[in-house]
């Protein structure tokens, strides 16, 4: 069977975090309750019009643990799924209770997610955060104790209040836990429009010195035993995230909830952006539709190359009409072109090259 993903947002968040451009929002806990009846009912719909058994089911957002653990698994409960689905829940340190965290494993959540960005106190103030510095060590304790094999913590480098000595204490402190996390995110900051960070030029990063924080996160981690997945993404053998490959392999995927993208052999589509009109429209009886697209064959092989070269997979040497521009960014080994370490945040230099997307 191939792989088919579910991805669920979940729109609500206690906090706004400075850098943040998602479709999330810090004043809509009160729509909860109607929230997820919408969601569930969405997935009826999709469930009558023959859904397919999902290997991956995927919680993000906003925050998927504002919502209680038994809101969160009446979502799950109405996903078909296979009997080895990978369930992950994306959840903020702050909200790691035990109670929580055993209610997840319980109702079928196999894989944790936590958003720690870096255990150094000026680096999370400047971002935004508000756990502690103390949350790695409090989320890999409990964690265990819930008895999840598998999850992830997610940094994020650029921030003009690190160094790189905040990045080799953040790394130490995650890899000396007693259980560090086997799969490890790593996301250059990126100031976007309209937010906070977007709008201060002088927070907003500084490339070489970002650079330079990528570079020795991959080369700890690698050092450590993780192998490289993707850009961002780097995992212990066994640890990889099976849904991310969904998207890496432009594979097939549902979205359900507001703001929510969905890929079927080309065709795409995405819902309302606002948990409010989203809500209306499927009270009253209306897809939540808010746009779609479907991709030509040219379009289609560009994005599978580029996906690919993104990971560590590549692609094959005849994707390119020729290298010569961008021999110093890639390894070309045995008929394949992958990025060479010091190129990955300057992929997309490399994916402009591409014979399909020409």
């Amino acid at each position: 069977m191939s792989e088919f993903g579910v991805y669920v947002h979940v729109p609500f968040c206690a906090h706004r975090c400075d850098y943040c451009a998602f479709a999330t929002y810090a004043d809509r806990d009160h729509l909860m309750d109607t929230y997820v009846d919408a969601v569930v009912s969405e997935i009826e719909w999709a469930r009558r019009d023959g859904l397919s058994d999902a290997t991956s089911v995927f919680f993000g957002g906003g925050t998927p643990s504002r919502l209680s653990a038994a809101q969160l698994m009446r979502i799950l409960e109405a996903v078909p799924r296979t009997l080895d689905a990978e369930v992950t829940v994306e959840c903020n340190p702050e909200d790691a209770t035990i109670e929580r965290l055993v209610a997840y494993k319980q109702g079928g959540v196999t894989r944790m997610s936590f958003g720690v960005q870096s255990t150094q106190p000026a680096v999370l103030a400047d971002l935004g955060r508000r756990h502690g510095i103390m949350a790695h060590r409090e989320v890999s304790e409990v964690v265990d104790e819930a008895g999840f094999a598998t999850w992830n913590m997610d940094l994020i480098v650029g921030s003009r209040a690190e160094t790189l000595d905040d990045v080799r204490a953040t790394l130490h402190d995650l890899l000396s836990l007693r259980h560090a996390p086997p799969h490890v995110s790593c996301y250059a900051l990126t100031p976007e429009p309209g937010t906070p960070l977007g709008e201060d030029l002088r927070r907003h990063p500084d490339e070489d010195a970002t650079a330079d924080a990528y570079d020795l996160v991959g080369t700890t981690l690698e050092e450590h035993g993780y192998a490289w997945e993707e850009i961002s993404n780097w995992a212990m053998p066994g640890h990889e995230c099976r849904h991310n490959h969904v998207y890496w392999d432009h594979g097939d995927y549902v979205g359900f909830g507001s703001a929510a993208h969905s890929h079927r052999a080309g065709h795409r589509w995405w819902n309302v952006r606002t948990p409010d009109r989203y809500i209306a429209m499927v009270q009253s009886g209306k897809r939540p539709l808010g746009g779609d697209e479907t991709l030509d064959d040219a379009t289609q092989q560009f994005e599978r190359d580029a996906l690919a070269l993104r990971t560590r997979r590549g692609v094959p040497v005849e994707a390119f009409d020729s290298l010569d521009e961008i021999a110093h960014l890639v390894n070309v080994r045995d008929g394949v072109v992958t990025l060479h370490p010091a190129s990955r945040l300057v992929a997309n230099q490399v994916i402009l090259r591409l014979k399909s997307g020409a």
